[in-house]
């Protein structure tokens, strides 16, 4: 038997194993080893397990991810989510769906200091979806808003899956940050113009909210200014070269802590919680990324990457019709997959015809995280859906993703713009050249 053909029996094994519902870390490191062992020998695919999850979880690299997953954590239990919605509400919550909108402009700014799509969804929805309530908003807006929205917590700086794909690729994690400044503001902007289209369409789902006078607007600001100080400290320093990510990670965690003291919002037993979270999901993610490690070493000696890159190149397609199959293998993965698993899986393969094909790969980036943040909010999984149906445990499934339909539409146009228009991904991070 081939390698190819070895290598085509263990992606169909993966999906198998993953449908199965076993965990997606544990999946790739067991067909990936066993691949290995049957191409090369036994011997060699034990040292090869050793050394990748040893390697992996002894990295400098990644000891970035617990330090910005700890500095989400601790905003997330210091309430900082809801002096952002709160703020954000005083200053448009009297326009048409200003709850709603006020609710993206949270998750907004909530993302750049977070870095998790689900953490994102999860912390907005204990923070806005009573406030949404209270003023009567439709469940299908509410609940399809803050799904949406939490999607911006993995592509406003900074992203646990731009540090990952950074690491992964070898691109600079700094030039990543912040080429998702732009598409995350575009995105923000055309979820905004949404629910006011559609609120103003459909006034009955959502009415308006008493107007806040100056004195509210101006001592409301207190909530943006901890976090604008924490992102401009983190993301200032780190392009200025003052600090490398994983010290900025480091001093995000600090000043979010040290502001949590201050203001005395954070208790010993939310810091514990802090701490656990932490903790579990950086081994989430840690084991994620060895076991896709073991399964692209796999891949490698399968050829399968190198031969659908050959075999494309012989076809003579038009480039943009290879992005256009790319991108819908990620949108049908994202659907099934968590977004970290799907980026890890399918980098080994489709790295090396995007550099084939000489796309800039900090756009490749760019656009790979919106396509998974179409998939974590489309059925028949949608894990932000799920998220969200946590919580508000009193809305079915189906009238959550009946609300994130509108959204998703918008979420596709800012993906789109970005194919034909790639500067809004590269302006910024070609200013630091």
């Amino acid at each position: 038997m081939t390698p190819t053909a070895i290598g085509i029996i263990g992606i169909i094994a993966l999906f198998v194993l993953i449908f199965s519902r076993m965990p997606i870390g544990y999946v790739m490191a067991i067909v990936g080893f066993v691949g290995f062992s049957t191409i090369v020998s036994f011997p060699a695919a034990l040292n090869l397990l050793a050394k990748d999850i040893f390697s992996e979880f002894s990295s400098y690299n990644l000891t970035v991810i617990p330090l910005f997953v700890l500095m989400g954590q601790i905003a997330f239990h210091s309430g900082i989510s809801k002096r952002l919605f709160h703020a954000a509400y005083k200053f448009i919550g009297h326009w048409p769906g200003g709850l709603a909108m006020a609710t993206v402009g949270a998750c907004a700014a909530f993302a750049a200091i977070c870095g998790s799509t689900n953490a994102t969804a999860a912390t907005m929805a204990a923070a806005t979806l009573p406030e949404m309530k209270r003023y009567n908003y439709k469940a299908s807006l509410a609940t399809g808003v803050v799904a949406a929205g939490g999607t911006l917590g993995i592509l406003i700086p900074p992203s646990v899956i731009f540090i990952v794909y950074g690491i992964q690729t070898e691109q600079s994690i700094g030039k990543l940050f912040i080429a998702g400044i732009l598409p995350g503001i575009l995105l923000t902007v055309l979820f905004m113009t949404t629910i006011y289209i559609w609120v103003t369409l459909k006034p009955d789902l959502a009415p308006r909210g008493p107007r806040a006078t100056l004195k509210e607007k101006i001592a409301s600001l207190t909530g943006l200014l901890e976090t604008g100080l924490i992102f401009f400290l983190v993301m200032g320093g780190l392009f200025g070269g003052i600090f490398t990510p994983t010290e900025a990670g480091a001093i995000g965690a600090l000043s979010t802590l040290l502001i949590a003291m201050v203001r005395r919002n954070i208790s010993w037993n939310g810091f514990q919680m802090a701490l656990f979270e932490t903790t579990r999901i950086t081994c989430m993610i840690l084991m994620i990324v060895a076991g896709a490690t073991v399964f692209g070493h796999f891949l490698a000696v399968s050829r399968i990457p190198f031969d659908i890159a050959n075999w494309i190149a012989g076809f003579s397609l038009p480039s943009a019709v290879v992005m256009f199959m790319i991108i819908l293998v990620y949108l049908i993965g994202g659907c099934f997959i968590d977004a970290l698993a799907l980026i890890m899986l399918t980098i080994p393969i489709f790295y090396p015809v995007i550099k084939q094909l000489n796309y800039d790969p900090l756009w490749f980036g760019v656009v790979m995280v919106l396509v998974t943040q179409i998939g974590v909010i489309t059925p028949p999984v949608g894990v932000n859906v799920y998220v969200v149906s946590g919580v508000a445990r009193d809305v079915p499934l189906n009238v959550i993703f009946k609300g994130v339909v509108p959204l998703l539409i918008a979420l596709t146009i800012g993906t789109l713009l970005l194919i034909p228009f790639p500067q809004i991904a590269l302006f910024l991070p070609s200013l630091l050249d």
